[in-house]
């Protein structure tokens, strides 16, 4: 058996922590200490308020696709393992695991002693109950792990069967959206098509009360047992430093912006980016700006002339990647130019491979490509739709810039799900403009769907297996750049840029982290 203990720390990791702590000069007084901590404690509020901008459908995460019910359902269930600040999974609720020599036996050792919100002790069976369900009931684990099995070895242990040898099982695990929580066997047996029905996790925080369009209280779990090898991210250290979170749903953008003026709320999500420089000269308030995804340029690859090879080459030619930027989002702070599918601070999967195709701002180029394709004015449709700006923003752009290239480039404008429908058709489209989450792992990437632009190409199908049955991390790494090159090389798509997220919080929190979605169990707010 490959034995992998999950207890390290990288020595990067421990050198940056430390210096976090300690910082960078001494004190007669230690940071630590009980005066410290009481001082500290007498200054912060009790209840902290958090305006988001939709209610959650439920906060069952094993199968829901939304970051709010992630986000909140983050601070009262735990799964086996979760990501690090550097997308690394780390364990949660495990403790250690084992694979076998083929690849397809995990064995999965548990940590003993946690309890649930009803105080009864997690055991394996409550694992086991979680994680077929998970695997059966979450589209992203089915599409990934389905046919896989957990059974009980003995109380604190468990085997996963995988459906088939990858090496990107346990990251699967640790997927931070519709992530695997474990819930009470009682609960998962009780649940029924909706989801369950108690919300009883082992987090930091408990349910206290779920008032349907008006707010979700979580109160401090008092008997939280926290991992003694927690690292950063989704896997830090879990304190509770603030006894109750309070999560408003205030789902007009202004209502949020005023209450990050006037402090009504301490920590304010999804700031419209028109008020972007106004909260940026405020005084009382602090931004957050996070990088969220990417907004990018699909392809259609199977119709008319864009089934031409050198035909996308010239659109990918032509593109001024910086223009289009600035016209969705008006702030350079508020996007990053790159050709990477995944955040380029992701260790393992953050590539610019391809990027001699990105940006190219090159019209001569693109009109010898046009040439060389037999290009005789064939009229290209860029579908698009207003109810996302940034996309209908970016589109109009990418329109006048073909045309400057003497690309016959017309939009076609509709609401979200007439969009919708056009973009899932290739005989009605020629390109369009999305954006699009981070994922974790390269296979949960949109372009890599048939059924999302119709690219369908055995070299995709080639570097899928490459990844997901490649020997070791850095191997599968190679396999996504060389991946992510055919993809620019091929014209199927091009990345346009990494937008950002803008969260306000008062100047009075501290310990506010973000990973997929803001991080809270160890944020304050002095009073």
């Amino acid at each position: 058996m490959k034995k992998k203990t999950l207890s390290r720390v990288l020595a990067f990791s421990l050198c940056a922590a430390l210096l976090a702590t300690t910082g960078c000069g001494g004190s007669d007084k230690k940071d630590g200490s009980t005066d410290a901590k009481q001082t500290e404690a007498a200054a912060a509020k009790d209840e902290m308020h958090i305006a988001v901008s939709a209610n959650p459908p439920t906060l069952d995460t094993q199968i829901s696709n939304s970051n709010i019910v992630g986000q909140i359902a983050y601070h009262i269930f735990e799964p086996l393992f979760a990501m690090d600040e550097n997308y690394e999974p780390q364990p949660v609720l495990a403790e250690s695991y084992e694979v076998s020599e083929d690849g397809l036996e995990y064995t999965i050792k548990l940590r003993e002693g946690v309890k649930f919100h009803n105080g009864n002790e997690m055991t394996a069976d409550d694992v086991v109950a979680s994680m077929n369900r998970w695997i059966e009931k979450s589209p992203k684990a089915n599409t990934l792990i389905g046919g896989s099995t957990f059974e009980k070895v003995d109380d604190y242990t468990v085997k996963m069967t995988a459906n088939q040898a990858s090496s990107d099982i346990i990251t699967v695990l640790a997927n931070p959206i519709m992530f695997a929580a474990i819930y009470p066997a009682e609960i998962v047996e009780a649940a029924t098509d909706e989801g369950i029905s108690e919300f009883i996790g082992t987090g930091p925080y408990k349910l206290a009360e779920w008032k349907q369009d008006q707010y979700i209280k979580l109160e401090k779990n008092d008997d939280y047992q926290g991992n003694e090898n927690a690292t950063s991210g989704l896997a830090s250290k879990k304190t509770a430093a603030t006894k109750t979170l309070v999560f408003d749903f205030v789902t007009d953008a202004s209502t949020r912006l005023a209450g990050a003026q006037n402090g009504q709320y301490d920590v304010v999500e999804e700031i419209p980016l028109d008020n972007y420089d106004d909260l940026a000269n405020a005084s009382n308030v602090t931004l957050s700006i996070t990088k969220g995804g990417t907004l990018n340029l699909f392809l259609n690859t199977t119709e008319g002339i864009m089934a031409n090879q050198d035909m996308r080459q010239a659109v990918l030619a032509a593109l001024n990647c910086d223009d289009i930027l600035l016209a969705c989002y008006g702030n350079e702070d508020l996007y990053e130019e790159n050709p990477g599918w995944f955040n380029p601070s992701d260790t393992q999967w953050g590539t610019d491979a391809g990027k001699e195709y990105y940006n190219q701002k090159d019209a001569d180029k693109a009109k010898e490509l046009l040439k060389k394709a037999g290009y005789n004015n064939e009229k290209l449709v860029l579908v698009t739709t207003p109810d996302y700006p940034e996309m209908y923003s970016a589109t109009l752009v990418v329109q006048e810039q073909l045309k400057k290239v003497g690309i016959n480039a017309e939009v076609e404008s509709y609401d979200f799900s007439t969009f919708m429908e056009h973009r899932a058709d290739p005989k009605q489209f020629s390109m369009y403009v999305t954006s699009n989450s981070y994922n974790v792992i390269p296979i949960q990437l949109s372009v890599l769907d048939k059924g999302w632009a119709g690219l369908d190409a055995p070299e995709v199908t080639d570097g899928i297996t490459a990844i997901r049955s490649a020997a070791s991390t850095e191997d599968a790494s190679a396999a996504w750049a060389d991946l992510q090159e055919f993809l620019y090389e091929y014209g199927a798509a091009s990345v346009i840029g990494h937008y950002t997220g803008v969260n306000a919080l008062s100047t009075k929190v501290e310990g506010y982290d973000y990973l997929r979605f803001p991080i809270l169990w160890n944020a304050t707010v002095s009073k």
